[in-house]
């Protein structure tokens, strides 16, 4: 039996031994080294070609969105999976853009841990589940993809009162200054951040700024668009 060869970045210790330990006890997986940082990471691929990378998201010593670009950039066959407590969604897409296959959740059971190792491996892209079946999902997929969508104008459908609300909200604009700037009651403009955020799959107001300056085509301006109706 072919055994998936892994390599685990992760600087808790004790988590680190953990995983190694459960690892080394699948019949049909190896750990070939395990490491607290990202030091040496090329040299390490090159030296253990390993199938599948473990990354924690966020190693304290090193940038790891960095640590996945340099290993795509030498070793496109050599597949990423990131490991958080709860990765907001701007960083999911930031890191499958920049090749990642998967990412798992901290607090993940055994079974599932397994099964998204080995799923990746066979070249499946993986999603943390309170991710997959949403909106954002679609717009991951068209990452994985190679395309580059805005993620307000092209992959989600608003309405140009929506994208107004979105533009001042990334502006930092409170919900009474969006109902004065657009002459709505603050009650409407409410109403609008919530619509916004059920689209976005999003849970706050910060989430929606941020996945605005994620967007190359966000900054539309507010005059191009009438202040009139919806």
């Amino acid at each position: 039996m072919k055994r998936i060869k892994i390599l685990l970045i992760e600087d808790n210790r004790l988590l680190r031994e953990g995983i190694s330990a459960l690892l080394k006890k699948q019949l049909d997986m190896t750990v070939v080294s395990t490491v607290g940082n990202g030091e040496n990471i090329s040299m390490l691929v090159k030296k253990l070609k390993p199938n599948i990378v473990l990354l924690d998201l966020g190693l304290r010593s090193q940038n790891s969105l960095k640590i996945v670009k340099l290993i795509k950039q030498s070793f496109q066959e050599t597949k990423i999976i990131v490991m958080d407590l709860i990765p907001l969604q701007a960083d999911v897409f930031e890191f499958v853009q920049a090749g990642v296959s998967g990412f798992m959740l901290k607090d993940i059971n055994v079974t599932e841990f397994l099964k998204t190792i080995r799923s990746v491996n066979k070249g499946a892209q993986v999603l943390p589940p309170n991710l997959t079946g949403s909106l954002f999902s679609q717009i991951v997929e068209n990452a994985i993809h190679g395309s580059k969508p805005s993620l307000i104008n092209e992959a989600v459908r608003m309405t140009k009162r929506e994208r107004q609300v979105i533009e001042l909200i990334a502006d930092g604009s409170t919900n009474k200054e969006i109902a004065q700037n657009l002459h709505l009651s603050t009650h409407t403009v409410k109403s609008h951040v919530h619509n916004i955020l059920e689209k976005l799959s999003l849970n706050t107001r910060v989430q929606i700024a941020k996945h605005a300056h994620l967007s190359e085509s966000y900054k539309i301006a507010i005059d191009t668009t009438s202040l009139i109706g919806e």
